[in-house]
């Protein structure tokens, strides 16, 4: 393995001196944790946020003999032992007029985090585990919103206060929990006022940070258990008191702690953290490398590298909007440097990384959820999402391409690429996290397990990384890597914990080493603090939209919807469809993806399973729609957060990513009337039969984009007539119709319309342009 350094780990501004960033335009929360001590006792908030995630997801008892036959050495008193020695530290130095605010910050933030797990000694119930989860989430949101706010001293003790009287709710949880199940569905007066209180935190802190949309949805939902009963047949129901109401909400599992929130408390959280660290390791700086090594020097190169980098980013960060700011602020202007114009350069950076969320292994936090929802493993789901993100992401490259050809656009010069081999051969290595994860997905380990292994391998080649650069010889570096291969690789078949202590086995050299050893710690602390940051929106939307899934179970809303839906898809199966899409794109205007899964998932999916639509396709029809709301007028999020990169109106951006996306708009119809499309099985297929309908489906679909992206940009060997666009439009629409004869007269317009035109491209002396 390369010792090599000339892409050194990012250590970040852990002083918290920075000034609070501009909101971000996904969720409204600011991008870092404020001045001065606030911020830095918001920063270790936000750490101490993440090992409580990290230990509980790994589960990990901590009560357990390290020597058998001696019952009180176990982990728990170590642990606490090494807390006294850091207070005896803090205070020495405290006494000797040294006083250390960073380290009693960190001290005050990780004993308490520790705990909140030793109560239960490291396994915590499933109930408290999401109830202090939304707790950090309302601590570390409140915190942000704070420190942000510096010209209004009330407004920071106000938002303060709110994030701790959230985290106190999680606290009641927390030391009740036995005496809340023993008299579960019988309310005090205390679980009235912890559990409407909890609800209107909630919905005052989803209201500053993300917008008005999600809690109006929550709340009408919401008032509909209330006051639903006074409604006329047939959408009434019985009617529910608000004891009721409240105990559904807010204790249990079917409403604010319902499984979004449960998911967001385990995968979503690893995985959010496992992109935090593999970004701090240079991934993402490796793979806009390898894209601009492989693609730059192509016809409109800048914009293939912007398509491929963006999915390459997808394996390791399913979030859209962010992805758009990330990788936009340099896609989109060398695009436009290149010769696209603006709108088309946002446009193409908005589809692309909006494409992240249904890009495999890692499809963003809608595919933990939907797998735990339907119950399926996830590497079904993963599966299912293969053939059409690969037709996604080939739709945006053929646009590019064609595009560039229509503008006589040329790629980069050679001397301004990288080299794909000297890339590879230097930090491939940065990959087998990916790669580990990948494999244990598809060999049938839980998410959970696999999110757990992929983060501590991660962190465990960022500190062997430093340690390696450390070392004196090539021979040293050798046997280094070797033996650190060996250890890992055994260590994950032995147990969570062995995976651990090879992980603290590093840290403690690195504290050895010195300066440099101190240097990636901070890194991997900070990569800490920036994945509980960046789990903040996904977490809260779980938790408020959590409302919606308990109004569902207490009311049974989703019967009166059904009922219409159903009656429709009978007369219609298409029109069905369209009702479903309509409400999803809507729906997804004013709420985050997530929410929008959730709640069309739980009308609309359950309503397509009933018409004969497969489990999996009727769920991903809905999430597709959902994302597609992000690059869809007149909200189109996506495209406005390019908007600023490219210099153009977000309208002008949406309009030009509606074109490119145009595959994610028609995929899951065509998986709805052909779920081999999606590899779902197909009743009387399989073996070679069932891969021939599977190739036949590809190059049907693989034609239909061909010909739609000529026909909206107007170009192919040469730019297209009127009546050409127009037949290769008709032509790709009769290719996706399920219709008797469609795809027949699909293919025999295809090859008149390419036909003529190559004919005509032959004998035609003019330029192509």
């Amino acid at each position: 393995m390369s010792n090599d350094t000339s892409r050194p780990l990012a250590v970040p501004d852990t002083a918290g001196t920075a000034p609070a960033a501009p909101y971000d335009p996904e969720h409204g929360l600011p991008a870092t944790f404020g001045e001065g001590w606030k911020g830095r006792l918001l920063f270790w908030i936000a750490v101490a946020f993440s090992a409580f995630q990290i230990v509980t997801a790994f589960g990990i008892p901590l009560d357990f003999r390290i020597v058998p036959s001696i019952s009180w050495l176990t982990p728990i008193l170590l642990i606490r032992i090494a807390f006294t020695i850091w207070l005896v530290w803090i205070l020495l130095g405290a006494a000797r007029g040294r006083t250390n605010i960073e380290a009693v910050l960190a001290f005050l933030t990780l004993f308490g985090a520790f705990e909140l797990v030793s109560l239960y000694t490291g396994t915590l119930p499933n109930q408290v585990l999401r109830t202090l989860h939304v707790g950090f989430l309302c601590l570390t949101a409140c915190g942000l919103l704070a420190n942000a706010d510096e010209t209004s001293p009330p407004m920071r003790i106000f938002w303060w206060a709110v994030g701790i009287f959230g985290f106190s709710l999680g606290l009641y949880h927390w030391w009740n929990y036995n005496e809340l199940v023993n008299r579960a569905g019988e309310l005090t007066h205390a679980d009235m006022a912890v559990g409407i209180a909890a609800l209107i935190v909630l919905f005052l802190l989803v209201w500053r940070a993300m917008g008005i949309a999600l809690p109006l949805v929550a709340g009408t939902f919401l008032a509909y258990c209330l006051f639903g009963n006074y409604l006329p047949a047939p959408y009434d129901h019985r009617g529910y008191s608000l004891e009721q109401v409240i105990e559904q909400m807010a204790f249990g599992t079917e409403g604010l702690y319902s499984t979004p929130t449960a998911v967001s408390a385990t995968f979503i959280f690893l995985f959010i953290l496992f992109g935090a660290f593999m970004e701090r390791a240079g991934v993402i700086d490796f793979f806009n490398d390898l894209s601009m090594a492989l693609f730059g020097g192509k016809q409109g190169g800048p914009g293939k590298v912007c398509v491929a980098s963006s999915a390459l980013m997808g394996t390791v960060s399913g979030s859209g909007v962010a992805n758009v700011v990330a990788s936009g602020q340099f896609t989109i202007p060398l695009m436009k440097r290149s010769g696209f114009n603006g709108a088309f350069a946002g446009g193409v950076e908005a589809t692309s990384s909006m494409g992240g969320q249904i890009m495999p292994p890692v499809m963003g936090a809608v595919a933990f959820i939907m797998a735990e929802t339907i119950d399926v493993p996830y590497s079904k789901i993963v599966e299912a999402a293969i053939i059409p993100a690969l037709l996604y992401f080939a739709a945006c490259y053929w646009a590019v391409h064609l595009e560039a050809g229509k503008l006589g656009l040329h790629g980069l010069p050679k001397s301004q690429l990288p080299s794909a081999r000297a890339e590879l051969r230097k930090h491939w290595y940065l990959i087998a996290p990916l790669l580990v994860l990948v494999y244990l997905l598809f060999a049938g380990f839980t998410p959970l397990f696999a999110g757990a292994i992929g983060l501590a391998l991660t962190v465990a080649l960022i500190l062997a990384l430093a340690i390696s650069a450390g070392l004196g010889t090539p021979a040293l570096r050798i046997v280094f890597w070797v033996g650190f291969a060996l250890i890992s690789a055994a260590s994950m078949t032995i147990s969570m914990a062995t995976v651990l202590m090879v992980v603290l086995a590093l840290v403690l050299w690195n504290v050895l080493r010195g300066r440099s050893g101190r240097e990636v710690l901070q890194s991997c602390i900070g990569a800490l603090a920036d994945g509980a940051r960046q789990a903040l929106p996904v977490g809260l939307a779980c938790a408020l939209v959590g409302i919606v899934i308990g109004t569902m179970t207490l009311t049974g809303l989703g019967t009166i919807f059904g009922s219409w839906l159903i009656g429709i898809g009978k007369n219609s199966m298409f029109l069905a469809l369209i009702l479903t899409m309509v409400f999803s794109l809507i729906l997804g205007m004013g709420i985050p993806t997530i929410p929008n899964y959730i709640i069309t998932s739980s009308l609309a999916a359950p309503i397509l399973l009933q018409l004969d639509v497969p489990l999996i396709v009727s769920h991903m029809f809905v999430f597709y729609f959902g994302i597609m709301a992000d690059l869809t007028p007149p909200v189109a999020l996506a495209a406005f957060a390019a908007a600023p990169m490219a210099k153009v109106s977000g309208m002008k951006i949406g309009v030009q990513a509606v074109k490119i996306a145009l595959p994610g708009f028609v995929v899951p119809y065509m998986a709805v009337y052909d779920p081999t499309l999606m590899l779902q099985p197909v009743a009387g297929l399989s073996g070679a039969p069932y891969w021939l309908a599977v190739a036949y489906i590809v190059v049907k679909a693989t034609l239909a984009m061909v010909l739609w992206g000529a026909a909206f940009v107007g170009y192919l060997t040469r730019r297209l007539a009127l009546w050409e666009r127009a037949l290769a439009a008709i032509a790709a629409a009769f290719l996706v119709a399920a219709v008797p004869l469609t795809d027949e007269i699909g293919f025999a317009l295809a090859a008149a319309m390419l036909g003529q035109h190559l004919w005509r491209a032959r004998t035609d002396t003019r330029p192509a342009t």
